[in-house]
């Protein structure tokens, strides 16, 4: 069996959403005492874009409890390559050779207050050394990705995910929606109408392609540059082209390589991602070689006939490509070595929606159906562990075991379930001023973010599910997935 050297920088990046604009190159933030020790952040910069009349709000907001530090990103520059398969050409930048991570730590912790946590390389949801923690969240109201601190919901850098920056009705600029983060903090963003798009997380991975001496890369939601300036989109792999809105990228989701030794993480280790070609109903998944964006290899599944293909995916401690279908399925496992498929097929009534993988690998889903399924590898079975209040969205599973569910019953909030006890903790947490909660996902504090296609993202504390932080100003916000890389880290390490 290939032998996985893991690398785990938990480097867990939140991308906000927000407007569609260029700007100078320049930005600030300014604070404001809101009373009750809660402080408004407010990030302003740049000139917003006269172009478009379905933009976003023109700043992002956030309220928070205690503030953090902050950090900008990196960029890459573009060059032009074939992809292995013939399938189109990938646009490339540019990144240096360090595998630093963002996080050598010591220790577990799950106190979302305590960042010294302890043995072997990290510790369950955070802690040690920390460099950077951000959530990157796609717009899809205006086809560019967020990337915010999770510290202080400061939206630090915004950016295009494709070359597409028109607004298609249903598809604005393809489509931004899944996004994944790996182990050195490093984001690849699926566009359902137009391939994979890679960005740096550090502005030292980023290059100066135009040999300006210096990194030209947004700094905040007004400052957008147009497609293919900004020096921290790495590579771009597109799709087939052809493909209907509903065959796009959806599931993606890159491998977990550390060194266990140095607690160094792999800079670019390969990334999944799945699409559809419903003439013919079959689910087509490439992985990718996460330097370059060059196709390595791929296999294809015959699907289910919905109208939706492969819509969900995560990868486990071996590099296996777990995937679910919209509605009915299918569930399938893609194994890292001899590319074998394992098919799950429900034996019962479902309506699959979200997905995410337990500490021990197996696939827990959120349904629309308001029910919540787990696949139990050792019995070969999906199972119906709970009901909820409503359709059921994303999800994500913490180190305690507690799989947060976004769900959208009246009043809309979070549901939260033991997936040890598959018992039900609290049916319905209430987020005051959610409008539609789509995507959950954990940062490195073990907060968790829920994800709203109102415009907002919250951080909430796991144990008082009480509001610490809330972000505005993102653009119709459609995010869930392991948008913080906090999903991929939970399968290497020991809860």
């Amino acid at each position: 069996m290939r032998k996985t050297v893991l690398r785990i920088a938990a480097t867990f990046v939140v991308a906000a959403c927000g407007g569609d604009s260029t700007g100078d190159g320049s930005g600030d933030a300014s604070s404001e005492s809101t009373g009750g020790g809660a402080t408004t952040v407010t990030t302003t910069n740049g000139s917003m874009s006269a172009d478009d009349s379905s933009t976003g709000t023109a700043s992002a907001t956030a309220t928070e409890t205690s503030a953090g530090e902050t950090t900008t990103t990196g960029s890459d520059g573009t060059t032009t390559t074939s992809t292995a398969d013939g399938t189109g050409t990938t646009t490339t930048g540019g990144s240096d050779s360090s595998t630093t991570g963002a996080l050598t730590a010591e220790g577990s912790s799950t106190d979302p207050t305590d960042t010294d946590t302890g043995d072997d390389c990290f510790g369950g949801g955070g802690g040690g050394m920390i460099e950077f923690s951000y959530i990157w969240i796609a717009n899809s109201g205006e086809g560019t990705v967020s990337k915010i601190n999770t510290f202080d919901g400061i939206e630090e850098g915004r950016y295009y995910t494709s070359p597409d920056e028109s607004n298609i009705p249903n598809a604005p600029n393809d489509g931004p929606s899944r996004t994944s983060v790996n182990l050195y903090g490093d984001v690849a963003v699926a566009n359902r109408n137009g391939g994979i798009t890679k960005f740096a997380a550090r502005i030292d991975d980023c290059l100066d392609v135009n040999a300006n001496g210096m990194i030209d890369t947004s700094t905040g939601p007004l400052d957008v540059l147009p497609w293919g300036e900004d020096e921290c989109m790495l590579w771009h792999h597109p799709t087939p082209n052809g493909l209907l809105y509903n065959e796009g990228p959806r599931p993606i989701a890159w491998e977990a390589v550390y060194d266990p030794v140095t607690c160094e993480v792999d800079q670019s280790p390969r990334l999944w991602f799945g699409y559809y070609e419903l003439s013919t109903n079959t689910g087509f998944f490439e992985r990718l070689d996460g330097a370059t964006g060059i196709t390595l290899d791929g296999v294809d599944v015959a699907w289910s006939g919905q109208n939706w293909g492969p819509y969900g995916g995560a990868v486990n401690a071996d590099g296996d490509f777990w995937v679910i279908g919209y509605n009915t399925g299918p569930g399938i496992r893609i194994d890292a070595d001899t590319l074998t498929v394992d098919v799950a097929q429900p034996q019962m009534a479902t309506f699959f929606y979200g997905m995410a993988l337990d500490a021990d690998g197996e696939p827990w889903v959120g349904g629309c159906d308001s029910t919540v399924y787990h696949y139990d590898t050792v019995a070969g079975e999906w199972e119906s562990v709970a009901n909820g209040p409503g359709c059921l969205r994303g999800l994500q599973v913490d180190t305690e075991g507690r799989a947060f569910i976004a769900h959208n019953g009246f009043p809309c909030g979070m549901m939260v379930v033991d997936t040890i006890a598959e018992q039900v903790i609290d049916q319905n947490v209430n987020i005051p001023g959610c409008s539609t909660p789509v995507g959950v996902s954990i940062d490195i504090e073990g907060y968790v973010w829920v994800v709203d296609q109102g415009g907002f993202a919250f951080k909430i504390d796991p144990d008082t599910y009480q509001v610490v932080l809330t972000v505005e100003g993102l653009n119709q916000p459609y995010t869930y997935s392991d948008m913080t890389g906090a999903g991929l880290a939970l399968q290497i390490m020991p809860m």
